[in-house]
């Protein structure tokens, strides 16, 4: 079978290993300029992942579906960078559109296939007015839900069961994700590399397209984001140094001579302009340093710890959890590029 196989209704075919299939459905009226940046989004977060996961690189499937006609419930793979099997959705993106009348919201087969989705365990996501889309499935009911922020009055009142809050980009309630601005499939697009290719090639996909996540992603295991806009001078040029040093050596004493200030002085002004004591903030960038060897080398847990400047293993591993809500392990386990299981 090729691209242009038909489905109906929910596959039943399981994800190959390693690769994870996300579907775009290009219903009526549908931005189709949010189709393809995400599929070109996806197709670089790809190249990433190769780069660092080694023999066996997570990878994502993108496919792009269509209704055949609006009498059946065929829905048909117009585009798909896999040409296999048809396997099960993990995920599929109702983009956005440019009003609050989406023509695939009238068409009810179109309608029952998302529930499908839904129902096989396919995470399904909404941008912008394609949440208009979702809500009429029914699948919104009684969740919190984002949407474009001109168009929030008009979702509430279509569909009082929805809980709309267009203060957030995007809300990520686990089976279901919205997004909201028009643009928001960018942050959609990262959230979804995030969950299944780990958080640095979320974070090295951001990079290339030049968007900073970091006012952007609400984030369960945030990434670490220093204040830089504080004023002070001096601590700024220390926040800097210390992004290209070696993390394994740091101290106080280093930190103050290179601001030109007494411990005492250096320990106040570092604090009230960061939030963090001296300590604090080098912890953060020592489990952002461990977190990448986590995700792409197999070394073992000790070597990475004294690595980034712990030689006992115990205070790292307590550092680590504190800071992440995992620990290294698990973390490991979960966000590994190449599926590593290593925990010595």
């Amino acid at each position: 079978m090729g691209v242009n196989d038909k489905v109906r209704g929910k596959t039943d075919i399981t994800p190959t290993d390693g690769l994870t299939e996300i579907g775009i459905l290009l219903y009526p009226r549908a931005q189709m300029s949010a189709g393809l940046g995400l599929t070109d989004l996806f197709a670089v977060a790809n190249r990433l992942s190769a780069e660092h996961g080694g023999t066996n690189p997570r990878e994502l499937r993108i496919s792009h579906w269509q209704l055949r006609d609006s009498k059946t419930v065929e829905l048909v793979r117009v585009f798909d960078t896999h040409q296999q099997l048809p396997q099960k959705l993990v995920g599929l993106i109702l983009p956005p559109n440019l009003d609050t009348d989406p023509q695939g919201g009238a068409i009810p087969q179109l309608q029952e296939w998302v529930e499908a989705q839904h129902a096989s365990g396919c995470i399904v996501c909404s941008v912008c007015g394609g949440a208009f889309l979702l809500a009429k499935t029914g699948l919104l009911n009684g969740r919190s839900a984002t949407t474009h922020w001109s168009f929030s009055e008009t979702l509430a009142e279509r569909f009082p069961k929805v809980q709309v809050d267009t203060e957030k980009l995007i809300i990520d309630d686990g089976d279901i994700i919205t997004a909201g601005g028009l643009m928001a499939w960018v942050d959609l697009g990262l959230k979804l590399v995030d969950r299944f290719l780990g958080p640095t090639v979320m974070l090295e996909t951001a990079r290339f397209f030049l968007v900073d996540v970091s006012g952007r992603q609400q984030r369960f295991y945030s990434n670490f984001s220093p204040k830089l806009h504080h004023g002070d001078e001096p601590i700024l040029k220390v926040q800097q140094w210390l992004q290209n040093c070696d993390v394994s050596s740091l101290s106080v004493s280093r930190m103050a001579a290179k601001a030109r200030m007494g411990e005492r002085t250096f320990l106040r002004r570092f604090q009230k302009a960061t939030g963090l004591t001296p300590t604090e903030y080098v912890q953060h960038l020592r489990v952002g340093k461990a977190r990448e060897s986590l995700e792409f080398s197999s070394l073992a847990m000790k070597e990475i710890a004294w690595k980034v400047g712990y030689e006992d293993y115990g205070a790292f591993r307590k550092v680590f959890q504190k800071i992440m809500g995992l620990s290294p392990g698990d973390y490991r386990l979960r966000f590994s590029v190449q599926g590593n299981r290593t925990h010595s």
